[in-house]
């Protein structure tokens, strides 16, 4: 599907506005996915033609780097602590919980596009492992089954 004349023009003037960075691919699928929600795969040819890069080289990096999302987000973002602080403490099996609770794996958007599911590598909560971050609240000492209160609040928002 085509992006749509508002979408091909914001994705147009973010990389004509920062085109000129030294090394400015990175920062205009940033700028782009701030301001879309996302980097969607038909914006790929705008940015390649804008930078004088194949559409391979523009992929290459979007799929490289886990940020980058190439469907849109859920109305709320689940950000989950993989570091050894949280492993040492049971976020393995909270994230196997939180996959089924959710119904989807990492980088996945619930059915109803409530939640997205992504993994994080340190919320610098380590003392209060295992952490979970939701649109930006941080919550520690996360159990499956606050795991499961915490997304059954966020569901009401």
């Amino acid at each position: 599907m085509p992006l749509d004349a508002p979408t091909r023009e914001t994705v147009r003037e973010i990389t004509l506005r920062l085109k000129a960075k030294a090394g400015p691919l990175l920062p205009i699928l940033h700028a782009v996915q701030d301001a879309l929600g996302y980097v969607p795969p038909e914006a790929v040819p705008v940015i390649a033609e804008g930078l004088n890069l194949s559409r391979a080289e523009v992929h290459g990096v979007i799929s490289f780097y886990h940020y980058f999302r190439e469907t849109p987000p859920g109305h709320h973002t689940i950000h989950l602590c993989r570091a050894e602080s949280c492993q040492s403490m049971q976020s393995r099996a909270l994230e196997a919980h939180a996959k089924e609770r959710l119904g989807v794996d990492f980088h996945g958007t619930t059915a109803d596009r409530r939640f997205s599911f992504e993994p994080a590598y340190c919320l610098g909560n380590c003392a209060l492992s295992p952490a979970v971050m939701i649109d930006g609240h941080l919550y520690g000492r996360v159990t499956p089954e606050r795991f499961d209160r915490l997304v059954s609040d966020w569901e009401k928002r």
